[in-house]
């Protein structure tokens, strides 16, 4: 079978941009306020030029309304989103649990939308980012359900919902979320064949993902990489909260938010 190629926008990065931060999959919600607390600190230290966030930056998203009901940790996060953005541009792209994330949100917060897939022109490289859920073709229920939630009839009709509905299926998705975690069982990975050909179609090298939460590289034939960001747990044992940092001349590191200093 052949790999189905989606449409790739493009992003050129201006020249100035020396550090560029990428990170995704931190599942930002009220009930962990470690990894929310990690999150701003990052924001407000990182040296980056720009910053990359590749999906799931909350576990859910109810909707931009969210937003106008006070105290609400929505508006706290778009508050500290606009702050960062009133530094260094800041990019978002939508995930598997925070797709319902809309123009309101984005103009609110100050920040730029990205599609899925989309390649970023960085210096002499061209980079394919992702939030890597298209990538998991071997998941067929689940690429079923992401068409659906994708399209905009199905998103307006949860949407007309009242604000408090939508909080209560939130809770209910996040306590099968969990039940799913501590169960062990096996997340879909992302499928080589598909990415490899994602990487020649854009005549790029080099894809940066999230969503599998198995951060690690993976190389093949021809100098073609699969770089894998890491999740966000700063409750887990060792704590998680890692950031990939690209830097002209040096490529990509791998920083520890939580104990390495801003280089």
């Amino acid at each position: 079978m052949t790999p189905t190629v989606p449409r790739f926008e493009e992003l050129v990065a201006p020249s100035h941009w020396r550090t560029v931060d990428f990170i995704s999959d931190l599942h930002l919600q009220a009930s962990d306020p470690a990894t929310l607390a990690a999150w701003q600190q990052l924001l407000h230290t990182t040296p980056a030029d720009a910053l990359f966030i590749l999906g799931d930056l909350f576990e859910v998203w109810v909707g931009d309304d969210a937003l106008q009901e006070p105290g609400s940790f929505e508006a706290h996060c778009c508050a500290v989103l606009q702050a960062s953005a009133r530094r260094q541009p800041v990019f978002f792209m939508h995930g598997n649990r925070d797709f319902l994330a809309g123009e309101a949100f984005l103009r609110h917060c100050g920040i730029t939308g990205l599609a899925d897939p989309t390649v970023l022109a960085l210096g002499e490289e061209r980079i394919v980012l992702s939030h890597g859920d298209l990538l998991c073709v071997d998941d067929v229920d689940y690429q079923r359900f992401r068409q659906q939630v994708r399209n905009p009839v199905w998103q307006q009709q949860v949407l007309a919902q009242p604000l408090a509905a939508r909080r209560a299926q939130a809770r209910s998705i996040r306590s099968k979320s969990e039940a799913r975690k501590q169960s062990g069982e096996a997340y879909a990975d992302v499928d080589g064949p598909t990415a490899i050909a994602w990487l020649q179609a854009a005549g790029a090298r080099t894809l940066l993902h999230g969503h599998t939460h198995r951060p690690a590289e993976h190389t093949w034939a021809d100098g073609l990489t699969r770089v894998v960001l890491s999740d966000w747990d700063c409750t887990a044992t060792p704590p998680r909260a890692q950031v990939l940092r690209w830097q002209a001349g040096a490529g990509f590191a791998r920083i520890n938010t939580l104990a390495d200093p801003a280089p």
